[in-house]
């Protein structure tokens, strides 16, 4: 398993190894001890998801209060996504910046979310599943959202899915209703850099 740390800073790539014969594909795709060793984060699984979307379906841009904030670590074990960071720490140098990673059932890779940043993904196919595992559970008073089409954010979303069929963003009506980020900023909704690390700290501590 390889871990590639994205152009955001606490967020990460994780490649796992594939073991293939005759009868299919066996692999790993999260290591407790060498996640920590190449992360430097724990990880308290508290909650596991799993979604299905249609070609098409975009969710995010979404965020927890930090702290406790909530880490997510994902993977598509069916389909592909486009899977997007965002940071959205108030204070950080790369603030507003995002990167992406190509999640689906081929090479298998998952991306690593930790606390304070931004997570959305689009769907390319339909019946992409997503697995998520989870920092801690649902708690609807203190996850927030920001519009995924937000130009000052500028995601780069693909346009077609992986059949090359043209593609059109869905949204949920609570997406759609999302704050830019600067009218989150604006707001007080964002996390503080400052907070985040005294969280992880304390976490490791």
């Amino acid at each position: 398993m390889t871990y590639r740390e994205l152009s955001v800073p606490g967020a990460w790539e994780i490649s796992p190894r594939h073991h293939g014969d005759p009868r299919g594909v066996f692999l790993e795709y999260f290591q407790g001890g060498p996640f920590l060793e190449a992360t430097g984060h724990t990880f308290d699984l508290q909650q596991a998801n799993c979604s299905v979307s249609a070609a098409g379906v975009l969710r995010g841009i979404h965020f927890a209060d930090v702290p406790p904030g909530q880490a997510k670590y994902v993977t598509c074990a069916k389909g592909a996504i486009l899977d997007v960071v965002v940071d959205i720490r108030v204070g950080s140098p790369t603030f507003g910046q995002w990167d992406s990673v190509l999640l689906d059932d081929v090479d298998r890779r998952a991306i690593y979310i930790g606390e304070g940043l931004g997570h959305a993904f689009l769907s390319l196919e339909d019946d992409s599943t997503v697995l998520y595992l989870c920092s801690t559970g649902y708690s609807p008073g203190r996850e927030h959202g920001l519009h995924p089409l937000d130009p000052e954010v500028g995601i780069t979303w693909p346009t077609v899915g992986r059949d090359g069929s043209a593609l059109t963003p869905q949204l949920s009506e609570k997406d759609r209703a999302a704050p830019s980020l600067r009218e989150a900023e604006r707001s007080g909704l964002l996390p503080t850099l400052a907070d985040v690390s005294g969280y992880l700290e304390a976490l490791t501590s």
